[in-house]
């Protein structure tokens, strides 16, 4: 590499948190860094919306696994308490089924216990025996999985990721796995929901997924003092604090690409900046299909794979309390099977969604007027297609899911709406370049997909990686701040 080489910077397209996390480990080794970011601010899926005084986070609604978060603003000498305040929900979530049952996900094991024991006695041991084997799978998963992401199927060479492979139960169902530990069809339906975490079918995603409850009935979920947004907000300051340049509004037209290796980037508008290396914090199918030249081929591979679902969104400010909601809540369909036959089998809507409402105003209060609420409402609904016309079904399917709220307690929820935004798949596609509007990337429906997924050192072109919940290790917001830590690290590596 020449001088002149040595002194471009190392550009990485997007600033979702897996590129800010990739450029705060960059800087934070002395190497020059710029993010270029097509929206108005920096977060990708994690952002939010403001509006008559109520403030919604769009994408996460909790933090787990803190420690990768902190570890983030160690690698660079700081500390995350110094500007990020971190508050330990309790109960984690509240559950309800259509016939009125209730359960209240507790981290306190007795009053857990207690919880469980109303529903099905014998499932309080069957709790214990599960979160031994989630533990399980979670230790085996930990470090050739989650801290030292692979690059693909080959890396299954090394003995600790083929040991860790056989451990991880990855030829059982997340549904099959649950049902040999709880009785009660009420706990089985709550952790048959944790695949939902990344995009799957809990009747077709790996039990590997059975790792999630761990990571949260163990570690814990947690807000974030103002909001999650926060988060994208304190490690923007923190890259920049370190000398990353992040321009926002600089959409990326297409990658430059000579002699077999990404050279910089093109801004829409003509604008040409020159790299040493390239990370794109997109979706890698985006990527290829739209900024790579050359990049069809494997465009198309991908578009083979199937995505995770999308999700129709409410965001619902409210002129009254509602004290029956915490932080977390669940409205169950009564038929969990026909639900995801509907959104990932059919790829229609659900007619008996299950309804995930997140008041964080509940925990933060300052995120919505005295005396309102902010609902974030998102149910999960299939990515794009011919069967779906969301400018026409989405109002009905809006009434849809406010009468069933009205129906399992929420009384009067629709006078009682004051500010409203509706987001479709069609929304989240345009927002996030994510295809078909896809959340979460590639689907987990079998055991293979993690071994799929596009590499963080792109293969076919030298100087050219991914970050992101698109690539290894995965989505959520600890895997992707992880994510842009491993590619950091193969970047520097390629560098003289």
């Amino acid at each position: 590499m020449n001088n002149g080489q040595k002194n471009l910077p190392i550009i990485i397209v997007g600033g979702g948190l897996g590129g800010l996390s990739a450029a705060i480990h960059l800087a934070a080794r002395g190497q020059r860094v710029l993010v270029v970011e097509k929206n108005e601010r920096v977060g990708g899926k994690l952002n939010l919306v403001e509006g008559s005084g109520f403030t919604f986070d769009t994408g996460p609604s909790l933090l787990t696994m803190p420690w990768v978060l902190r570890s983030v603003f160690a690698v660079a000498g700081r500390r995350m308490e110094d500007v990020l305040t971190i508050t330990q929900l309790e109960p984690i979530c509240r559950y309800r089924w259509p016939d009125g049952t209730q359960f209240d996900a507790c981290q306190n094991l007795p009053q857990l216990a207690e919880q469980i024991a109303r529903l099905e006695l014998a499932d309080v041991a069957g709790f214990l025996q599960f979160i031994a084997y989630a533990e399980r799978i979670y230790r085996a998963a930990e470090g050739p999985f989650l801290l030292r992401p692979f690059d693909g199927l080959r890396d299954l060479v090394t003995p600790e990721l083929v040991s860790g492979t056989l451990r991880i139960d990855p030829f059982r169902t997340v549904d099959q796995a649950v049902s040999g530990f709880f009785r009660s069809p009420y706990l089985r339906q709550v952790f048959d929901r944790y695949a939902t975490y990344n995009g799957s079918s809990p009747f077709r995603a790996p039990a590997t997924f059975n790792l999630i409850p761990y990571v949260e009935f163990v570690q814990g979920a947690w807000h974030v003092s103002g909001g999650m947004y926060q988060i994208a907000r304190a490690l923007a300051a923190l890259a920049r604090d370190l000398g990353a340049e992040i321009r926002t509004g600089a959409p990326v037209e297409r990658i430059d690409i000579h002699s077999g290796a990404a050279t910089g980037v093109v801004l829409a508008g003509g604008e040409r900046i020159a790299a040493s290396h390239v990370i794109v914090n997109a979706d890698p199918r985006y990527a290829y299909a739209n900024l790579v030249p050359g990049g069809e081929k494997m465009a198309a591979r991908l578009a083979r794979l199937e995505s995770s679902y999308s999700g129709f969104v409410l965001l619902l400010g409210v002129d009254r309390i509602y004290p029956e909601l915490l932080h977390h809540n669940i409205y169950f369909s009564s038929d969990y099977r026909a639900e995801f036959q509907a959104i990932v089998n059919v790829q229609v809507p659900a007619p008996d969604p299950t309804i995930y409402v997140c008041a964080a105003s509940v925990t933060d209060a300052h995120l919505a007027p005295p005396g309102h609420m902010n609902l974030f409402v998102l149910i999960n609904a299939p990515v794009l297609n011919a069967r779906v016309n969301w400018v026409r079904e989405a109002p009905g399917y809006r009434d849809l899911v406010i009468r069933k709220l009205e129906r399992m307690g929420l009384a009067d929820l629709s006078r009682h709406i004051v500010f409203e935004q509706i987001w479709t798949p069609a929304t989240i596609n345009q927002r996030y370049h994510a295809p078909g509007g896809a959340i979460y990337g590639l689907a987990s429906n079998n055991p293979w997909t993690a071994f799929l997924r596009p590499p963080l050192r792109a293969r076919e072109l030298r100087h050219l990686y991914f970050v992101g919940g698109g690539t290894h290790p995965g989505g959520g917001i600890p895997l992707v701040l992880l994510s842009g830590r491993a590619v950091a690290e193969r970047v520097l590596a390629d560098v003289p």
